[in-house]
């Protein structure tokens, strides 16, 4: 079985790429086994590693690293030529993709912790650190006032203490004596990753075979996106942590301030102004509304009523097509009105029982094309052939009995 290095290997804050010597030990279609490795394989919801294998002169790339769930070997995917068996090489991790996903798993295992502080019952189903933007499923359907207290209790903790990462590995028959976050399904030696504060107490205790930051505040800032409910009843915590979650703030504070520059008011003071423009664009939709509604009433009485049979119907041309609704639901003095908008949207409003509205319009568009229906008294749709339409409703209603 391959040796895990990257449990051994401790990773520079300077910023130094993790490296190591190994030899290869299998190759098949684009992968490579080493006898030992630095690169951690996808697991736990953390991604694999990228990096570089060297050899003789020769260098490819490893887009990912997996594990055989079977024989617990690791594989290195690999772009490029591949390394003979029994080749020495180095290895080089990518030290950056690296620390990124050490933070957010670290994040992950202290937001989960900081839940669960604030309710028992907020316990983390599945995990995500795929992207920036990780996820918690949790039962227990957390709430705002929820979110904010476990951010503030993790924010306190993270700048006020020093918790410091242990990864000690125990017996299975051992794990009764650690303050488990989660059960654990793993047998035999379990890795449990602790970190403990400087009075010795442990702050989170989990089963965990990832990578992680050696000092918990180097995983801050720890921040929630967002939350949703999804199948299942559980409820999805988007959250990002460290650097990635500093940059992004960053970013957010950065728009805001633009924006408070531009409404002339402090960025405190964003929502308040947003309130407020909201308000006065709602009241000029109302008065907008409220002007079309005159103008449709307007032109439908100056449009003048054709008599077909003992009908008087109006055929009414709009110019913009948000008149048509207000058009064919003004009040007027004839059997019907029959809307066009330049677009090919059209419609037809009906005050006679017996002629259902939906009905002449579908046949109106079954020789036009388009779609549209609608109820006895309205319908609204869509004509392909706005230059017949007129003409179509006038051939359907010289058909019909009640003319």
């Amino acid at each position: 079985m391959t040796r895990a290095l990257y449990h051994e290997n401790v990773f520079h804050e300077s910023g130094t790429p993790l490296a190591f010597q190994a030899t290869v030990s299998a190759v098949r279609d684009g992968e490579v086994k080493l006898d030992a490795s630095a690169f951690y394989p996808e697991g736990g919801g953390q991604p694999g590693d990228t990096g570089r294998l060297r050899w003789n002169g020769h260098e490819a790339q490893v887009t990912d690293t997996r594990k055989d769930k079977g024989s617990g070997e690791i594989w290195h995917v690999v772009q490029g030529d591949l390394p003979p068996v029994g080749t020495a090489i180095s290895g080089e991790i990518d030290a950056a993709r690296r620390w990124r996903h050490m933070q957010r798993h670290s994040g992950e295992h202290l937001l989960a912790q900081a839940f669960l502080r604030v309710n028992p019952a907020f316990q983390v189903v599945a995990v995500s650190m795929n992207s920036p933007e990780c996820h918690l499923d949790l039962k227990g359907d957390p709430q705002e006032a929820d979110v904010r207290a476990a951010e503030v209790l993790l924010r306190e903790v993270l700048g006020r203490d020093e918790l410091t990462l242990e990864t000690p590995v125990v017996a299975e028959t051992e794990l009764a004596n650690y303050p488990l976050r989660r059960e654990t399904k793993i047998t035999g030696q379990v890795r449990l990753v602790i970190f403990r504060d400087r009075m010795g107490h442990s702050f989170d205790v989990s089963a965990c075979g990832g990578t992680h930051v050696p000092r918990a505040a180097m995983c801050a800032p720890v921040v929630v996106l967002r939350t949703e409910r999804i199948k299942g009843g559980l409820t999805r915590v988007t959250f990002m942590a460290g650097e990635e979650a500093g940059e992004y703030l960053s970013g957010v504070y950065r728009v805001a301030r633009a924006l408070g520059q531009t409404f002339s008011v402090p960025v405190e003071r964003l929502t308040e102004k947003v309130e407020a423009l909201d308000g006065e664009r709602l009241a000029l939709k109302r008065e907008l509304e409220a002007a079309r509604s005159r103008l449709a009433q307007v032109l439908v009485q100056a449009t003048p009523a054709e008599g077909l049979g003992q009908l008087r119907v109006r055929f009414m041309e709009v110019t913009d097509a948000a008149l048509l609704q207000p058009a064919l639901t003004a009040d007027h003095d004839g059997d019907l009105v029959v809307g066009l908008a330049p677009d090919g949207r059209c419609g037809v409003a009906s005050r006679v029982p017996e002629l259902h509205a939906g009905h002449l319009l579908r046949a109106a568009l079954t020789v036009t094309g388009g779609q549209g229906g609608g109820k006895p008294d309205l319908a609204q749709g869509s004509t392909l052939n706005p230059s017949g339409f007129f003409e179509a409703v006038r051939w359907h209603m010289k058909t019909m009995k009640i003319l």
